[in-house]
């Protein structure tokens, strides 16, 4: 199986929406992925409380997640890294210069960073869910050749 890790900075928002909102996606696809998520500058913290209410209005649930650092050893097991800003995207080929990795919105043909709504409102986590779930969305033919 295919594994696909997403990576933002803290892995509290972006990521762990970004893997939840693909795991959903693919399942109802039909895609046999497995995904995980993981931040470059990750400590052991959950889910912010806006990421956890944003996933909640789409039935899916981040209250156990639990930040992962990014490491080499995910970045090998990983057949594909979607970042969430060309920054990130540096900083995976720093540490994996062979990862197969395209920021989100580069792989979705759609060249654009996903905004970072870390401290900001509620309805700032709803417009990133709803950037990335649009961008997970616009990668599907491609994804479903990566198989």
């Amino acid at each position: 199986m295919c594994k696909i890790l997403f990576v933002c900075t803290g892995n509290t928002c972006r990521s762990p929406m970004a893997a939840a909102l693909a795991e959903a996606i693919f399942s109802r696809e039909g895609l046999n992925f497995s995904v995980g998520s993981a931040g470059v500058y990750a400590g052991a913290s959950p889910a912010s409380k806006n990421a956890i209410l944003a996933m909640q209005a789409e039935q899916l649930d981040l209250t156990s997640h639990k930040s992962q650092p990014l490491s080499e050893e995910a970045l090998a097991a990983a057949a594909l890294v979607l970042t969430m800003t060309h920054a990130h995207l540096v900083r995976v080929k720093e540490i994996y210069p062979q990862a197969n990795v395209f920021t989100l919105g580069e792989y979705a043909g759609l060249p654009s960073d996903v905004c970072d709504p870390f401290g900001g409102s509620l309805d700032e986590y709803f417009d990133c869910a709803a950037q990335i779930k649009a961008l997970i969305e616009a990668s599907l033919e491609k994804l479903g050749a990566l198989k």
